[in-house]
């Protein structure tokens, strides 16, 4: 089952969300964690793990051939991104940090002269939870971390082509997601298509807000997203003892979503934040109850697949 956790607003506490139900999670069922907020990922933060290098994410980059270039600009006039600069007269040039290896340049140009090259745009990492008794964490068993694998994208400084990194962190978790049962994925804030890459082919989705007049405001948003995307959505409201619930509650029943959690504003949580361990620990337990049992009766896990989890 792959669980979602979104949010139109930034800093509504999103990671927070993401990182404390998969820990919570990963204390019965193997369960797969995605930061695909790749312009800001923090999950490895927020868990006190060392990340560990996979791979680089790679894409397309014209090379000119100025023996063969003619000069005519077509190149620049067809890069919908702005990457080819061309002065008449002149030779076209790249804005490397600009192209999103479409190579829409490459088919235009009549002449031949552009070819393929390569850049890299980001790169991906892994990390598994560490016994840390020293923050706290003297729960985290040598079960619990066998069962949790963290999965993290990071665009490269200046790159423009951050939604290509989303997809090579979805599709690098996508070859380990038999080994695990659920997988939970935190996307980054907004509607934009580093989003969408992320909430594409989920079960589920969780919008985390916060009961103010921007937090509700950009859950509209996100809402009206989801809907257009045909994806399940369930609210959960952060810092919900501040502002005004009434906000959400009433966008909540004009939209038909449930509001699944409410989390106070607690001193408490902002120490185990502060401190790297999971921020909302037994404050999502029942919630993390409930998705697996939704799970199970909508036939997204079957009891075969826990009894392998228990029987490797």
């Amino acid at each position: 089952m792959r669980i979602a956790v979104t949010g139109g607003k930034g800093g509504t506490g999103k990671s927070t969300v993401a990182t404390s139900i998969a820990f919570e999670m990963a204390k019965v069922h193997r369960t797969l964690l995605v930061d695909c907020d790749v312009e800001c990922p923090d999950d490895h933060l927020l868990l006190s793990i060392t990340r560990e290098k996979v791979k680089d994410v790679e894409t397309f980059l014209p090379s000119f051939d100025q023996e063969t270039c003619q000069k005519c600009g077509i190149c620049s006039q067809t890069c919908r991104q702005n990457a080819v600069v061309f002065v008449t007269g002149e030779y076209p040039f790249l804005i490397p940090e600009q192209c999103n290896g479409c190579g829409a340049c490459m088919l235009a140009c009549p002449w031949g002269s552009i070819t393929e090259d390569s850049q890299v745009i980001g790169t991906i990492y892994q990390g598994h939870l560490e016994v840390q008794e020293s923050l706290g964490l003297e729960g985290v068993t040598q079960g619990l971390v066998n069962n949790f694998l963290l999965i993290s994208g990071e665009v490269a400084v200046g790159c423009e082509a951050s939604t290509l990194v989303v997809n090579a962190t979805r599709e690098y978790a996508s070859q380990l997601e038999d080994d695990y049962l659920f997988t939970v994925i935190d996307t980054a804030a907004g509607t934009h298509c580093d989003v969408i890459s992320a909430l594409m082919d989920t079960n589920l989705v969780l919008a985390v807000s916060e009961p103010t007049p921007l937090g509700k405001h950009d859950l509209e948003l996100i809402l009206e997203l989801l809907e257009k995307m045909g994806l399940d959505a369930k609210i959960i409201i952060n810092r919900a003892d501040l502002g005004s619930l009434d906000l959400i509650k009433t966008l909540a029943d004009e939209k038909g979503v449930m509001i699944t959690l409410e989390i106070p504003y607690k001193k408490e949580i902002l120490e185990n934040y502060s401190r790297g361990v999971p921020a909302l620990e037994g404050l999502v337990s029942d919630l993390v109850t409930d998705l697996v049992e939704e799970a199970l009766q909508d036939d997204l896990v079957t009891v075969e697949d826990e009894m392998k989890e228990e029987d490797p």
